[in-house]
């Protein structure tokens, strides 16, 4: 297990709504141009973290998996977006560039799922979130800051969790 510093956040979810409510007190400090990471095995949440992130974002959208259509936009009402992208289906970062990954950023956030297969796509900060599978409910998620900007949401997520989670 690696030795975590203070700006990496370790989180144990006992359930898929505890998932959901840490995705959507994130999704509230979510700004347009962010980007967030999900690396995990299937079934370790990823998509359920989103699904509170695009309602603490603003979406009422319903949230599903991109895997098949590669990307689903979540709309809020002020007209921004934030953008699911699975890059599992993807076989390299070419294929992602195709994609307008900077119309994307320019329209609100970018979700990435798989996002090790199209790495030099995206933008060199990002709020890297490692999801493990621990039991049938429980699942750790590692939520590690890559730039100053994403160090304040962690700090900031941090304080939310730990003030109003149950």
């Amino acid at each position: 297990m690696p030795i975590l510093d203070e700006s990496t956040l370790e989180f144990l979810s006992r359930s898929p709504d505890q998932t959901r409510r840490v995705g959507a007190r994130l999704g509230t400090l979510l700004k347009t141009g962010h980007v967030l990471c999900l690396q995990g095995d299937l079934g370790t949440g990823k998509t359920t973290l989103v699904q509170g992130i695009a309602q603490g974002w603003g979406s009422p959208d319903p949230v599903t998996s991109p895997t098949f259509v590669l990307i689903n936009n979540y709309r809020r009402m002020d007209g921004n977006q934030i953008s699911h992208l699975d890059a599992y289906r993807l076989a390299n970062a070419l294929e992602a560039e195709n994609l307008d990954i900077d119309y994307l950023l320019e329209n609100g956030p970018l979700i990435v799922e798989w996002p090790k297969r199209i790495l030099s796509a995206l933008p060199d900060s990002c709020l890297w979130i490692e999801l493990s599978y621990l039991t049938e409910l429980q699942r750790m998620l590692l939520i590690k800051p890559i730039g100053a900007e994403y160090k304040n949401i962690v700090l900031q997520l941090r304080k939310q969790i730990f003030t109003d989670l149950t």
